[in-house]
């Protein structure tokens, strides 16, 4: 048996116990990992809430359950310890230090299985559990949208929602691209972006980025708040707007857009991918990205660590530590 976090309805972070569950088995092509970290991310909150961008919560319940859960246990994020092979796995070893996203969720649990083949890479020397799990998610999305926008050195990228997993990757991402990038976040968390690479800081408590006489490469936006027709005067000629958090009129509308003004829109999921985590490895070992864990919450606390998430003013990830 194991201990994992669960929700059995849709609602407040009340809704999320701690529980015993059948501990899994690795089948041919898995490795099981059991979680020393895991992290409460905005993808967990807007689960357990159900909250989903305009056009998705028909398509959000009919993949995930229509009243309750179909799986019940969250979680995308996880580092640990390889504890448990299947007969087929090569590329993993039983005591290995690992770290990685699980697409299928079930990360908020004392074990995981993921095929050896997932988005899962050995942890770097010099990372301990807790500053490798935040890596993962936030890292993978900046590597998939930056591939996308095709980003250039020398470029001007503004990151619109900075401060929060996502952002503080983006951030990091786009300087070690040799990109000019400006991030957009409230001031008391100025100083953290300054210290990722961002040569200038708006607070958005003051100023809107969209009213500002520069004009930008790139625009990434991790909030939801950016679409195209705010970002559209403040985005160069051949710009590109990344819409991390699109909802799905955005999403439908992106190639009209770029007929019409020559500007790309990129949105929809990032894709999940190994080679992702061993390049977020190695630049975690390089020290060129740094992990920003903005909490650390004891399982037991997952209903906290919810709150934390909910209330919007993290900064990086929200660890739990299980171990």
């Amino acid at each position: 048996m194991m201990k994992a976090a669960a929700i059995h309805q849709y609602g407040p972070p009340e809704v999320v116990r701690v529980d015993e569950f059948e501990r899994p088995t690795p089948t041919a092509e898995e490795i099981r990992i059991r979680v020393h970290a895991t992290t409460v991310s905005a993808a967990d909150s807007r689960l357990r809430a159900m909250r989903m961008p305009l056009g998705f919560a028909l398509l959000a319940r009919l993949a995930f359950g229509v009243f309750r859960p179909r799986k019940p246990i969250l979680g995308l994020e996880f580092a640990g310890v390889v504890d448990a092979i299947g007969p087929n796995v090569d590329k993993f070893e039983v005591g290995d230090r690992v770290f990685g996203l699980c697409s299928t969720m079930g990360c908020h649990a004392e074990f995981v299985c993921v095929t050896q083949h997932a988005a899962v890479a050995l942890i770097p020397a010099n990372l301990t559990f807790e500053e490798a799990v935040a890596l993962p998610f936030g890292g993978s999305t900046a590597l998939h949208f930056f591939r996308k926008a095709e980003l250039r050195a020398g470029e001007s990228v503004l990151v619109n929602g900075a401060s929060g997993a996502v952002g503080v990757a983006m951030v990091q991402i786009a300087r070690h691209a040799g990109a000019v990038v400006t991030a957009v976040c409230s001031d008391a968390n100025a100083s953290t972006m300054r210290s990722l690479g961002a040569a200038e800081v708006i607070d958005y408590n003051r100023d809107d980025f969209a009213a500002q006489p520069c004009r930008y490469d790139v625009i990434v936006d991790t909030v939801g708040n950016a679409p195209y027709s705010r970002c559209r005067k403040v985005l160069k000629e051949r710009g590109r707007l990344l819409a991390v958090s699109a909802n799905l009129p955005q999403i439908l509308f992106s190639p009209l857009w770029a007929m019409l003004s020559g500007r790309r829109v990129f949105g929809g999921p990032a894709g999940e991918h190994a080679e992702d985590m061993r390049v977020l490895a190695a630049r975690a070992a390089a020290g060129d990205l740094k992990a920003v864990v903005d909490s650390r919450f004891p399982f037991q606390g997952i209903v906290n660590a919810h709150r934390r998430v909910d209330s919007g003013r993290k900064v990086g990830s929200v660890v739990l530590i299980l171990r």
